[in-house]
């Protein structure tokens, strides 16, 4: 119970923070967070809320990475776990042994404007970024999927990758969550 109030205040100080740099015009791009021992930045014009996990009734005859789907706010969310997603379509090593499904877990649903109904299941938010944080940018590698975005190197030297969550809902892999199709 103590990992949802968290997450909540979390999800409540991000918003806020939100509503600062809007109001300052100051430039916050993205919603960072990390999945299976990776970071990812997540456009914040691509990204909606934050909800701590719970609930989540699985769906038979569904790739691994395609956990079930959820009720939040009322809405049906498919839940997606990152982690098990990127190593799937990158073709990388599954992550090591996955915490359980549990309120200590948040997920970042995709902006409403995207038109899917998806929340992405992610190991931790780390809060607020804007370009200044990064010394630069790479383009992504050569044989990335088409929705990986820069990637990005923060003052600790941590590499950082961009995902555009437009281009990720379209993507054959990410619409395609039946086990048979991927045999």
């Amino acid at each position: 119970m103590a990992n949802r109030e968290a997450i909540r205040e979390l999800q409540t100080r991000l918003a806020s923070r939100l509503r600062t740099a809007r109001d300052e015009g100051l430039s916050v791009s993205w919603l960072a967070v990390t999945a299976g021992g990776r970071n990812y930045l997540f456009p914040l014009a691509q990204s909606g809320e934050i909800f701590p996990i719970g609930g989540v009734q699985s769906v038979p005859f569904a790739v691994p990475w395609f956990l079930g789907v959820v009720n939040l706010r009322g809405g049906l969310f498919g839940v997606v776990d990152v982690a098990g997603l990127m190593s799937d379509v990158t073709g990388s090593p599954p992550p090591s042994p996955r915490a359980p499904v549990s309120g200590s877990r948040p997920v970042v649903t995709l902006n409403t404007a995207l038109d899917v109904n998806c929340a992405l299941l992610v190991d931790t938010l780390a809060g607020l970024r804007n370009p200044q944080v990064f010394g630069g940018s790479l383009p992504p590698e050569p044989d990335a999927p088409a929705f990986f975005g820069n990637r990005f190197a923060d003052a600790q030297g941590q590499p950082w990758q961009e995902i555009n969550l437009q281009i990720l809902s379209q993507h054959p892999r990410f619409l395609s969550i039946t086990a048979q199709a991927h045999s």
